[in-house]
Formats: C-alpha cells, sequence, structure tokens
C-alpha cells in the first residue's frame, strides 16, 4: 500500500477523474459522487489533512480558487446559487483526510443535496467539466 490519499493519487492520474483546473497550490475535479451536477473539489496539492493543518498562505490560494471556480460552475450550470463546504474531522463527515472544499451548485425548490448522489450519464461530466473550464 502505498500510503496514498485518494486525492493525491487523483492528482498523479493513478485514478481516473474530470479535472478542471490546476495551478502551482491547488488542483480542481469535479467530485466523482455528486450531490448536484458540476459538484467539484478544490483541494491544496500538498497532503494537509483539515482545516488546522493548512498554512494560511495556502488557505488564502485554496480560498482564491474556490471563488474563481465557484464563478465558473455558476455560469456553466446555470445555477441559482452555490453551496461551499468543508467536512473536518469524522464528526463533521470527513472520511477522506486531505483537506478538501466542496463546490456545489444549488437550484431554487432542489430540495437540498444532503444524502443526495447523483451519476454521470455517458459523457455529460466530461461535457461540463469542459464548460466549466470555458467559463475560467
Amino acid at each position: 500500500m502505498s500510503g496514498k490519499t485518494i486525492f493525491e493519487k487523483i492528482i498523479t492520474d493513478e485514478i481516473p477523474h474530470h479535472k478542471i483546473h490546476e495551478d502551482d497550490d491547488t488542483f480542481v475535479f469535479l467530485d466523482a459522487t455528486p450531490c448536484a451536477y458540476g459538484h467539484t473539489l478544490v483541494i491544496p496539492k500538498k497532503p494537509y489533512k483539515n482545516i488546522y493543518e493548512i498554512p494560511s498562505d495556502v488557505s488564502g490560494k485554496l480560498f482564491q480558487t474556490v471563488q474563481k471556480i465557484s464563478v465558473a460552475i455558476k455560469k456553466a450550470v446555470e445555477c441559482d446559487g452555490i453551496n461551499i463546504l468543508m467536512n473536518n474531522e469524522p464528526a463533521a463527515g470527513q472520511t477522506v483526510f486531505h483537506s478538501h472544499i466542496h463546490i456545489i451548485p444549488r437550484f431554487e425548490n432542489d430540495g437540498g443535496y444532503q444524502g443526495k448522489h447523483l451519476i454521470y450519464s455517458e459523457g455529460k461530466a466530461k461535457e461540463i467539466t469542459e464548460k466549466i473550464i470555458a467559463n475560467l
């Protein structure tokens, strides 16, 4: 076992994913089990376990990326709003121990996202990825 988190394996292309953006400090990709189409994860490239471990200069860059990607997602999927979510520690629902921020598109009367997981139809994830990238 390599000891890498699933997100480290995504960054190094060991696991298939739909990459949206990458810079020196952050990596962005579609969530594999989205709560809404366009649900995206923004992660620091270094595997900080949670919010408590991220240095302030990295957290600043992380949230700059979150803002930039949120604007692109809003345009790409034409949502009515966006939730920004970060689970820290098991009691808060964290299951992957590599810091990550969820950007979840929301729509009027969508009934909420909690507990809801969608599956992308063939080609749909690629289509949404391309739309978000086009809006960066």
